[in-house]
């Protein structure tokens, strides 16, 4: 479980991962070694899975947004065809989801003529797949992979 504090850094360095421990240190009131001790511990116990940079989509050629439902041919609890979405270059994400359809894909392509060729060329090669349903984005109004850890820091506070 994790406490106050490190809620507090993690919030922060879900925001920015580049900040320094001495930076980290001034913002919690802790020491340097101590940040970095408890940045450790969170790593290897797999609450911090990794770091990543966000790359701005329309600068680098795949502006498109799309969400796909895929029905699929798996029996109940069968995430083979998930797993082969997930190793599409283009998917973002791949959840199994309850109701009529089994995954819903987050992709990014460059325009709606590449999001066609996705659909026939890669996900419509997939032998299992029965079926998609896709809903493209017009524009996004928010995207973040940050969880909202503040109602964990408010929560210690009572």
């Amino acid at each position: 479980m994790i406490d106050k504090i490190d809620a507090k850094l993690l919030e922060i360095i879900q925001q920015n991962a580049h900040l320094a421990n001495t930076v980290l240190a001034e913002r919690v009131g802790l020491t340097k070694t101590a940040v970095f001790e408890r940045i450790r511990k969170m790593e290897a116990a797999g609450i911090i899975q990794t770091y990543e940079t966000r790359l701005n989509p329309k600068q680098v050629g795949v502006g498109q947004l799309a969400f796909i439902y895929v029905r699929a041919e798996d029996r109940p609890g069968d995430t083979k065809t998930g797993n082969m979405l997930a190793k599409i270059p283009q998917v973002l994400e791949v959840h199994h989801i309850a109701g009529e359809d089994c995954y819903l894909v987050k992709v990014r392509v460059k325009d709606t003529e590449a999001l066609g060729n996705l659909l026939r060329e890669k996900i419509g090669k997939i032998k299992s797949v029965r079926s998609t349903r896709t809903t493209i984005v017009f524009n996004t109004l928010k995207e973040t992979a940050c969880l909202p850890l503040d109602r964990l820091s408010e929560e210690q506070d009572e």
